[in-house]
């Protein structure tokens, strides 16, 4: 079967309502090192505030994914510093999402860096969810058709699409995937809302997935 599907039920505020109405597209393609993976550890919903080292940069957590875990991002690249930075940030959202279902930590450091409130609620839920059932998680992701729309300096809503058609669940005790054939519930549509922090870190404050949506199907 394929991966199965977080969902949390924050709904982007008007101001920032993306239209997934075309899930966007662009030009460029680049491997990513987020999403997909995870399963291990216990939960909680702690906040945490990213730090600043000497320089005065922003100390993004180092994020690795195991070799059979792998998010490919298609036209996420828009010229703009301002939705390059944010487009670059909610990547190691998704990587950090599947790092810590891979480890089985929802309480990683890296799911307090980049989510926040009740997203990071649910993110931490969702790797829980992982860790009870025994599951990881395996294969191949691709993001792409990312539509952002900045509703100020520091408020934006990005919808894009995944296609999970080559990523599956993965018994944590035989490590063997759970694989079936691609359906439309292997595409699945995302509107997010994120949050710029003091220290200029894009933080996903609420996230709504629609699995099987057409607009996402190839």
């Amino acid at each position: 079967m394929q991966r199965s599907l977080l969902y949390v039920t924050s709904i982007l505020t008007a101001t920032a309502a993306l239209l997934l109405a075309g899930c966007g597209s662009s030009t460029e393609s680049s491997k990513g090192d987020d999403q997909i993976t995870g399963a291990d550890q216990d939960q909680t919903t702690v906040t945490s505030s990213p730090s600043v080292n000497a320089s005065g940069a922003t100390e993004r957590p180092k994020i690795t994914l195991p070799s059979d875990v792998e998010n490919l991002f298609a036209n996420w690249k828009t010229g703009d510093r301002t939705k390059d930075r944010l487009l670059a940030d909610v990547k190691e959202r998704i990587n950090a999402t599947d790092a810590a279902i891979v480890t089985g930590d929802p309480n990683s450091e890296a799911l307090t860096f980049y989510y926040k409130g009740e997203a990071l609620a649910g993110a931490a839920e969702w790797v829980q969810g992982y860790v009870n059932d025994g599951k990881s998680i395996t294969g191949t992701v691709r993001f792409f058709n990312p539509d952002l729309v900045m509703a100020d300096e520091d408020t934006a809503a990005l919808a894009y699409c995944a296609d999970e058609s080559k990523a599956f669940d993965k018994n944590r005790k035989s490590n063997k995937a759970e694989k079936s054939p691609a359906t439309k519930d292997s595409y699945v549509a995302y509107n997010t809302r994120a949050q710029k922090t003091e220290q200029g870190v894009w933080q996903t404050t609420s996230l709504l997935s629609d699995r099987g949506n057409a607009k996402c199907a190839p």
